[in-house]
Formats: C-alpha cells, structure tokens, sequence
C-alpha cells in the first residue's frame, strides 16, 4: 500500500498550490462580497491546462487521473470555494459525461471546447420539484421532424451562464408505467433557452447557479447523449464521480479553516498566554487536524478506485458525507476559536462556513449519502 503521490501528481499539486496562493487566494473576500464570477482565473487555468485535466489528450484534455483531479480541487477550494465548485461541477458535471457516454463525434464537438476552456462544463438535472428526488424529472423532451422539442425548467445549476452547452435530463416517452428519461445535449443559445442568474445565495457568491427555462427548444435527434431512456442510470454515475469533487472541496475548506484557527490561536494573547497553550484549544486543532487527514485519505481512496476501474459509489458517498461533515464542523469551530473575530468577514472564517454548508447538500444530501452507503452494505 503506497500512499505517495506519483512525480505526476507532485507536480501537478506544486503547480495548482502555487497558482492558487498567487491567483486565487488574494481576491477571494472581494469577490465573496461582490459576487464577481471568476472569468480570468479561468483563463489562466485552461492556459495551465488545467479545464481538461481528467480527460483524453486527443480532445484537448491533459490525461490526468482522478486523484490530480481531487488534488485540484482541494487547493482551489482552499483558497476559495467559489473557484473550487465551479472547477468540480466544470470537469465531473459538464465534462465527465460527455466523456463516458458521448459518440466520437459529440466529444470532438462538445468536450474538446471544455477541455480547451472555450466552454465551462455544465449539467442541467435538479428541478423545482425534483431535487434529491431526482426521477421526479417533469422537464419533457418529444421527438418531433427529426428533433427533440424541450420545455421545462432546471434549477440550482453552475455553471451555465458560462456553457456554451450542456447536458440536461428529460422525460422522452414512457416504459412500463414508468418515466423513461434520457440525456441530451443543448446549446443554450439555442432559440426558447433562457438562462436566469439571479439566485441571493447563503455562501459560495461568486460561483454562478442558475435557473434554466426551456420553452419549445429544437435540438437534433443525434444530441441524445447515450441511449434513450438511460439518463437516470447515467446520471447516477455521473454523481459518483462529481461526489469525489465535493469530498476534495470539503478537504479544501477545512484545510483552509484550520490554517487560520491554527495561526489565530498562536498570536491571540488571553490571561497573558497565547490561546495555543490551552489545551481546550489544542484538543480543538487536534481534532481538525486528524478529521482533515481521514477526510482527505477517503477521498483519495475513492479517487484511486476509479482509476482503477473498479466500484467506487459507496466510498464517493462516504468521502462525500464525511468530508463535508467534518468541514461545516472545522469551519464552526475555527469560528469559535477567533471569538467575535470570527463572526468579521475580514477574518474569512465565516466565509468557509458558509461555503462549507452547500457541501452538505449539493450532489446529495447527506442523508441521500447515508442511504447510498447502507443500501450498499445491506
């Protein structure tokens, strides 16, 4: 068992530290108080070559694996969460599917500007009435004259101000009393697409979710992606993947939390001594520390397991679930360390917790990841 990173993976970590500390970090409280999108930094990072980190070289992609990926991840969200779930939902949202389920032809169109950064990634699947829920999809796609007619609403999606297109879910027909529904590629250019960014968020303002309106949108028949009526199967897999993401996001912010809890306790003077000396604060650190070590060892397993080839989906739940537990839990507590400091937005530590909160929710609530988890080891 060899828990080093390869010379790859160092490399790539060096490199994403380094643009995250010099790129990121610095602007990130100005961009959570005016909810500026971070359009340069993903220029710069599809000039790294970071946008198509995971996927093929032959679609613009770097061949990377899934643990770069996760170490991506985590140093962005570390330096911001915002930068970080925009990067997750980018790769395993609006690439990865395309990737696992597109013909030749639909990735030589379709990924290759994700990969290049042309286009953000993006995935249209929650609704209004289908959240954790998510075969409660009422969006209808009809086969008319050769082409899909969609009408119906997405909502809470990232990314999709910045898609050129994306992948959504739809009801096409019925099988056996059941919904059949499928995936389908639409540009959001396309006539009757209107994307709406106009949500007042808890946390993570400067990420972009969306609400999307279909209304009559036209798309050829060949931008199924995948087989028709295996959207819900897809989708399925497609979250497997973006839980890994979410997991290192957590990881990110936590890291970050403690970091600053860390460097508080040693310059606040209480009773004349640093607040590092008490041990109701030390315990405090230890526990941050050890939970981010396990929290981020899961996530690697999970990351490792898929490159493997082999099932993951109970430990993308479980990385997901307890990463992002024990972040809102760092981020508290890092809060309760910095006192009434704490509560100040200059200090960020507000931030990570309201950021980290999303975590607990998105890609699967935390209670879906417990039913994944025991249906699993039933």
């Amino acid at each position: 068992m060899n828990f080093d990173l390869t010379q790859e993976q160092e490399m790539i970590k060096r490199t994403i530290r380094e643009f995250a500390e010099e790129e990121v970090a610095p602007s990130a409280l100005e961009r959570d108080r005016t909810k500026e999108f971070p359009e340069e930094i993903f220029q710069k990072l599809g000039d790294l070559g970071m946008l198509g980190l995971p996927f093929p070289e032959e679609y613009g992609g770097a061949g990377a694996d899934t643990i770069s990926f996760a170490i991506v991840t985590e140093e962005l969200s570390k330096a911001c969460g915002s930068t970080g779930i925009t990067y997750s939902a980018h790769i395993s949202l609006g690439g990865a599917p395309l990737h696992l389920f597109g013909t030749e032809e639909q990735k030589a169109k379709y990924l290759m500007p994700i990969c290049t950064g042309e286009s953000l990634g993006a995935f249209g699947l929650t609704e209004p009435g289908a959240g954790s829920d998510a075969g409660g999809t009422r969006t209808k796609a009809v086969e008319q004259d050769g082409e899909y007619v969609i009408n119906g609403n997405k909502c809470f999606i990232t990314n999709a101000s910045y898609a050129k297109h994306l992948a959504l879910t739809a009801i096409t027909g019925e099988k056996d009393g059941k919904k059949e529904i499928s995936a389908i590629i639409v540009p959001t250019a396309a006539s009757g697409f209107t994307v709406i960014d106009n949500y007042e968020k808890m946390g993570l303002h400067s990420s972009n979710t969306t609400e999307l309106v279909l209304d009559d949108v036209r798309v050829p028949l060949e931008n199924l992606l995948g087989k028709k009526g295996e959207g819900f199967k897809q989708f399925l897999i497609t979250l497997d993947g973006g839980r890994i993401g979410i997991g290192a996001m957590a990881v990110g912010i936590a890291s970050a939390a403690m970091e600053k809890a860390v460097q508080y306790a040693k310059e606040r003077k209480q009773f004349g001594r640093s607040l590092s000396d008490f041990q109701a604060i030390q315990f405090k650190l230890a526990d941050m520390a050890m939970k981010i070590e396990l929290a981020r060892n899961m996530v690697y397993k999970a990351a490792w397991l898929k490159d493997q080839g082999r099932p993951f989906t109970k430990e993308a739940s479980m990385c997901k679930l307890y990463a992002s537990e024990i972040a809102m839990e760092v981020a508290d507590q890092s809060v309760q360390i910095h006192g009434g400091y704490g509560y100040m937005k200059d200090y960020h530590v507000e931030r990570y917790m309201r950021d980290a909160k999303l975590l607990e929710i998105g890609e699967g609530t935390s209670e879906v990841q417990r039913m994944v988890i025991s249906r699993l080891i039933g």
